[in-house]
């Protein structure tokens, strides 16, 4: 039992640091010689770096961050490996006690075995998914302020929500700016659909409702980072994509 948390808090640390990487800022200083927090809208995202920095800066920043997202995905899924393979101490999977914990009866080897990864693949993933996108919103780096969380989200998405899941997330983020032609609407539309594609995965295909708790509280937090572009949308200020003005929307990812 204490192994198997052990190893879920160290995957909440590792997940956290690799989202909090600032690689805009990065990109920005080491290759453009200046900081993007400084221009535009200050934010340290893809739609501000194609703003500040250019095409191929913005389409960097994008990478990495939708990377990062993804990376986390893939080192939840290696968590995941360990915490399902035999404890020769006691010959059964690390997860095991932690499942009897949850009320789980103890069944027959191979049934276990099965339990045992279909529930330990979601909590990893739901725990990856949160703790990397808090770390990009959330950066120690940059006194614990960052980006809005789309890029790395959706990233993190193609593992915890499989292809088909990032997939409708995606849609949905496009289908808004096509209709709104704002960065920000899409982002806030892609955010308030997670937890209903979160609960078809954490809820109705494996029962994990730790998850299904983590990736809506995630989503919550990334409208929150909205909240200035929401409060210009109330208003009408909130600019359309093509639009000149000097203060142009800001980044969402």
């Amino acid at each position: 039992m204490i192994i198997c948390i052990g190893v879920l808090i160290a995957l909440a640390v590792v997940t956290f640091i690799m989202g909090s990487v600032p690689f805009g800022v990065v990109i920005s200083q080491m290759f453009y010689g200046k900081d993007i927090r400084s221009e535009g809208s200050g934010n340290i995202g893809t739609t501000n770096a194609m703003r500040t920095l250019g095409k191929k800066g913005g389409v960097a920043v994008f990478v990495l961050d939708f990377g990062k997202g993804l990376l986390s995905g893939l080192v939840a899924f290696i968590f995941a490996l360990f915490l399902t393979s035999e404890n020769y101490a006691t010959g059964e999977p690390y997860i095991t006690p932690l499942l009897v914990a949850l009320g789980n009866d103890k069944l027959d080897a191979l049934a276990l075995s099965a339990l045992d990864a279909q529930f330990t693949l979601a909590l990893t993933m739901g725990i990856a998914f949160f703790c990397c996108v808090m770390g990009h919103i959330f950066s120690p780096w940059l006194h614990f302020k960052g980006g809005k969380g789309i890029a790395v989200a959706v990233g993190a998405e193609f593992f915890a929500f499989q292809v088909f899941g990032a997939l409708i997330e995606l849609a949905v983020f496009i289908v808004f700016v096509a209709i709104s032609r704002r960065i920000s609407v899409g982002s806030i539309a892609a955010a308030v659909a997670c937890p209903f594609v979160a609960a078809y995965y954490f809820l109705y295909q494996t029962f994990v409702p730790f998850s299904f708790a983590l990736c809506t509280i995630g989503a919550a937090i990334v409208i929150w980072a909205h909240r200035g572009n929401i409060k210009r949308l109330m208003h009408g200020e909130e600019p359309k994509i093509g639009d000149k003005k000097k203060h142009a929307e800001e980044a969402s990812a």
